[in-house]
């Protein structure tokens, strides 16, 4: 009877630590904060709306790190290519002004994010990413330019 009783505990102890294993954290709503900077992060996360409100203020830079091929698709108006993926991207950034603010983005938003990641060490310190890239500031009905 007490091994018994005893496997039903350990039984119950393991159930209680997988689904304390498998919780997600609750994650802060973005609505509230539409920049922000994550400790250790060295760039912040913008909204559409976000991006919009600070690409029309002065001393910032719109950065497409997409391939020429996606710029040439469409872009937003002023930006400058810079593509991540290019093996000169570091040799290009070098040449940019590292006091101006710089509005990253990509497609989607991650190879904007390796880019921030990539600029911060170099001296760039305002870095800001658009959250869902290139897609999601279509999607919200903004208008892509074409050279």
């Amino acid at each position: 009877m007490p091994k018994y009783r005893l496997s039903r505990l350990v039984l119950l102890g393991l159930i209680c630590v997988c689904d304390l294993a498998a919780a997600e954290p609750a994650k802060p709503s973005r609505a509230d904060a539409p920049a922000t900077r994550s400790a250790g992060v060295p760039f912040k996360n913008v909204d559409v709306a976000g991006f919009e409100k600070l690409r029309t203020e002065t001393n910032k830079i719109v950065l497409d790190v997409r391939t020429p091929a996606e710029f040439s698709s469409g872009h937003v108006p002023g930006a400058v290519l810079l593509d991540v993926k290019s093996p000169d991207f570091a040799e290009r950034a070098a040449r940019l002004d590292k006091s101006k603010t710089y509005l990253v983005h990509c497609a989607a938003g991650v190879r904007s994010v390796k880019a921030c990641n990539l600029l911060a060490p170099a001296g760039f310190t305002n870095l800001v990413n658009l959250e869902g890239g290139f897609k999601a500031w279509t999607k919200a009905g903004n208008q892509p330019v074409k050279p």
